[in-house]
């Protein structure tokens, strides 16, 4: 019973159709069947048709059909037994998508083929593919390699190639291991060449590079319009290309690419198999073009069979087309091969499918549509395609190009090779597969080498490009740089003030930026371009991201919500935010400080050891010593006198007896200690500071509605922010003096009680302001300041590692020096010297109170006595009152004779003292006191 099936609908095809129809009607199409076959058709044996589709005038469809004829002879010649034989029926499809489509219809309409080989291209490919599922027609094709030709699902539809994206892994383990960052790919602008660039994006994102620019040369482009693509590739700073096209179009683009200069030292040229397996159809001057390509190539292994077939090549191509000349015939390539296997295959397929029905049915249409010329409407179905193309899809033998296996339709790959272009020829440097990556011999891949061995690349050099230079079109990079109206140790900008034209760019950050590029091995031309004064700097570092800027330099911090539009070099600052607060001094500047030193029992216990200390001295000294004599209060102020002068050791008076004299060691011993120990107390007290944040904790500003400072413009804000700070708390200042200023004006005044900002300028600020103010908790992490590059930049690596060289170097201390060399850093010590060590009044007026009011009672109470014991001098009326004080003031400036020391008696050389021989001497010699 015959199957039912839908019948054809124009749109199925869409236009395509109405052109197809309209082409076939307008041209006819020639059949060529090859006769020579059909001559040795044996008697019994079945012919089944089969057709070929290729563009038969060029090379590759040339040996396209000698090699499906080679392989249909090799093997009936050694299977006669065999009871099919496959006749071809091939139709020129002219290079183009509508020919190739016709040609099909043709084959199956009139010639009802059991399978077509072909077409050549994925383009072509595309339609067929449709056809032959329709008409269920295996459509075999060993050079359609697109890889989206898998999107049609047809079962009937076989790749005897390798796909495109298999080699995708390939070219991002070369660029990975040349660790190089940026690639451009340069395709035809047709399916050919759009088909593989998603999945070679996605390989090269793997390896972590980038893809800025993707370049379209479309087939029929002419020579300017290629050139004019270079020149603008030239532009650019990647020097890593994958070129994807046909081999004409890429033999037009490298001669174009060594004309112009991008031949040379420093490119890399990377080239899919779609180029490297057809290396031998390319023009040796094209090849001289080439020098230092390198290409992904189908890798083949050899074999008896392979050899056999390589010696004869020649002769038996010559057999098929006996006009070409020997040196024009093209060694056979891997896409040969594969038509080769992809010939035998199929007629295996056919003697093991059978020959019960190689008919054709007719298509259920409407009567309307049965006189209708459109072969859309009245293809048939092969009855025989089915059973035809399980056969095929389940063979597996080992064939001229290696294993044959159809997996999904799709001929697995598994090895490529990878080639040098050198010479007139290619060299071999490696291999890569999924399993063991790239290796430098195919044989035991897994103890073979790894890497590649050395390759020669363009210009003739050894050395591996960096694959990136600042292109030599005379462009220099435009550096943006902050403009700030504070914190200028960091970055200055110099404006002329008549012009506003920018005379100069200085400080720390550019300095460093200046010696890292000097230490770069090649040339860098840039130019410092000032940003606008008004950006903060998220707005400055996305003028990169909008290729305002091709890079930002200054006191940019690094972080993470700008990677995602910069990429950042390693950082050349110390890093993190902090918190800085005034400080307060807690030292104790009443005067009554001196007390401190002891304890109100030390201060007892001190005193009264001085009062017994004075007694003891009494009662061993009193008897024998004239001068603990007298009366009663003589002796006890004498005895306190000596007891107390101890304490400053300004005793005078003579002990003579023995015990005394220990006694007095052992206490002077006793008040040495004491009067050492509160010397070396009270100066602590006095001089050593105790200084100590005035805010300790950010949440205590929060809760206290406090100010807070930032710098303008400074991600610190977004911080501050998050913290839950209202703005009305946030202050920003531009300068260290307006940081000042804030604090010394203080929350309640418009001021601040704190500031946040990153450690740099706090250091800075500390150092100018050095005795005043500290860092505090809390502290966030952040990554110091950095340079920014648009993402992917190949510059990145390279100054990354030449920040380290060069701040592990003495250039980074002399910028430093140079800098900030009139700051002084701000340390523990150098805050005690700055915060003002020396003495003050306010520490000593009650000594000196005392001291005085002491002084000032002894002198009136003794000159009070003195007008007392005086007083009839002073009260005689008699005289006037100018000689009275005269008098009185020559009486008081004489020795009072009933003063103690006077009224002592004691012995000198045996005569008695007397008193009145001392007045009456000094009334002689008054001049002598």
């Amino acid at each position: 019973m015959m199957r039912r099936r839908k019948g054809w609908r124009c749109s199925d095809f869409g236009t395509l159709g109405v052109v197809l129809f309209l082409n076939m009607l307008l041209t006819a199409a020639t059949v060529v069947t090859v006769h020579d076959q059909e001559e040795k058709v044996v008697a019994g044996e079945v012919k089944v048709k089969v057709g070929v589709v290729f563009d038969l005038d060029s090379i590759f469809g040339e040996m396209s059909l000698s090699c499906i004829s080679m392989a249909l002879e090799d093997l009936y010649s050694s299977r006669s037994y065999y009871k099919t034989r496959v006749i071809l029926h091939s139709i020129d499809s002219n290079d183009t998508v509508v020919d190739a489509a016709a040609a099909a219809l043709e084959l199956i309409k009139k010639e009802e083929v059991q399978a077509i080989i072909g077409p050549t291209s994925s383009m072509q490919a595309n339609f067929i593919i449709n056809i032959g599922d329709k008409a269920e027609v295996p459509i075999i094709s060993f050079s359609a390699t697109r890889p989206s030709l898998t999107s049609h699902r047809s079962s009937f539809f076989f790749r005897a190639a390798q796909n495109d994206s298999s080699q995708v892994k390939a070219i991002g383990a070369i660029v990975k291991t040349f660790k190089w960052r940026q690639v451009v790919p340069i395709y035809s602008d047709n399916e050919f060449g759009e088909g593989i660039i998603p999945y070679l994006i996605d390989a090269l994102q793997e390896v972590d590079t980038d893809v800025p620019y993707q370049s379209k040369i479309s087939p029929s482009a002419k020579d300017k319009q290629i050139i004019d693509e270079l020149n603008n590739l030239m532009k650019m700073p990647t020097r890593v290309f994958v070129v994807h096209m046909a081999p004409h179009h890429a033999s037009r683009l490298f001669t174009m690419a060594k004309e112009i200069g991008m031949m040379k030292r420093g490119y890399v040229w990377i080239i899919t198999d779609a180029i490297a397996n057809l290396l031998d159809l390319i023009h040796p001057s094209v090849l001289k073009a080439m020098q230092g390509v390198v290409g992904i190539k189908t890798y083949v292994p050899r074999s008896k069979g392979l050899d056999s077939f390589k010696h004869d090549w020649r002769k038996r191509f010559m057999s098929y087309y006996p006009r070409r000349k020997e040196e024009d015939i093209p060694e056979v390539d891997v896409f040969g091969l594969w038509g080769y296997d992809a010939a035998w295959a199929l007629a295996i397929a056919v003697e093991k499918a059978g020959t019960d029905n190689l008919r054709y049915s007719s298509t259920n249409i409407t009567a309307s549509k049965i006189n209708s010329t459109n072969y859309l409407y009245t293809l048939g179905v092969n009855q025989n395609g089915q059973k035809l193309r399980d056969t095929f899809s389940n063979l597996k033998f080992r064939g001229l190009a290696g294993e044959f296996s159809l997996i999904n339709g799709q001929l697995q790959s598994s090895l490529f090779e990878i080639v040098n272009v050198n010479g007139n020829g290619r060299r071999n440097v490696g291999f890569w597969s999924a399993e063991s990556g790239l290796r430098r011999k195919v044989e035991d891949s897994e103890r073979s080498a790894k890497g590649l061995r050395s390759i020669i690349w363009p210009g003739e050099r050894i050395v591996t490009p960096k694959g990136w230079e600042i292109p030599t079109n005379g462009k220099k990079l435009r550096i943006g740089v902050p403009v700030k109206d504070g914190f200028k140790e960091f970055v200055s900008v110099i404006r002329d003030p008549k012009t506003n034209a920018t005379i100069d760019v200085g400080g720390y950050c550019i300095d460093v930026f200046k010696a890292v590029i000097a230490t770069l091995p090649y040339k860098v031309d840039y130019e410092f371009v000032p940003a606008n004064p008004d950006f903060t700097y998220n707005e400055i570092t996305y003028q990169v991201f909008l290729h305002k800027f091709d890079a930002v330099v200054g006191d940019i911090t690094i972080r993470a919500n700008r990677s995602s539009y910069l990429d950042y070099t390693l950082p050349f600052t110390e890093s993190g935010v902090a918190m800085v607060v005034p400080m307060k001094n807690s030292k104790n500047t009443n005067a009554w400080v001196f007390l401190k030193p002891l304890t109100l029992n030390l201060w007892i216990i001190t005193a009264f050891f001085f009062v017994f200390v004075a007694l003891v001295i009494w009662i061993l000294e009193h008897r024998v010593n004239e001068q603990f004599r007298g009366s009663a209060l003589d002796q006890l102020c004498t005895s306190l006198w000596y007891s107390f002068s101890t304490m400053v050791f300004a005793h005078r008076e003579v002990t003579l007896n023995n015990l005394t004299r220990v006694v007095v060691i052992v206490w002077l011993f006793v008040v040495l200690i004491i009067t050492q120990s509160y010397t070396a107390s009270l100066a602590s007290l006095l001089t050593v500071q105790d200084l100590e944040p005035t805010v300790t904790d950010i949440n205590q500003l929060l809760k206290n509605g406090d100010s807070i400072g930032y710098q303008y413009g400074s991600f610190v804000h977004e911080i501050l922010k998050s913290l839950k700070f209202d703005d009305s708390q946030l202050k920003p200042y531009n300068s260290p003096k307006e940081m000042h200023q804030l604090f010394t004006k203080g929350s309640i005044n418009g001021g601040i009680s704190a500031a946040v900002d990153e450690i740099p300028y706090i250091k800075l600020f500390l150092a100018m302001y050095c005795s005043q103010y500290t860092t505090t908790e809390p502290t966030y992490k952040a990554d110091g300041f950095g340079f920014g590059f648009p993402i992917g930049s190949p510059l990145v690596p390279h100054i990354s590692r030449r920040i380290l060289e060069v701040t592990e170097s003495e250039t980074m201390k002399n910028i430093e020096e140079k800098w900030f060399k009139t700051l002084k850093e701000c340390t523990a010590s150098k805050v005690a010297e700055l915060s003002s060590t020396r003495l003050s009044i306010n520490s000593f007026w009650a000594l000196f109170l005392i001291t005085g009011v002491a002084s000032l009672c002894s002198v009136a109470f003794y000159v009070g006595k003195f007008l007392y014991d005086e007083r009839r001098r002073w009260q005689n009326v008699e005289s006037p009152i100018g000689e009275r004080l005269y008098k009185l003031a020559k009486e008081f400036v004489k020795r009072d004779q009933r003063a103690h020391p006077l009224r002592r008696r004691i012995s000198i050389n045996g005569v008695p003292f007397n008193p009145q021989a001392i007045v009456a001497s000094d009334d002689r010699h008054p001049q002598r006191d």
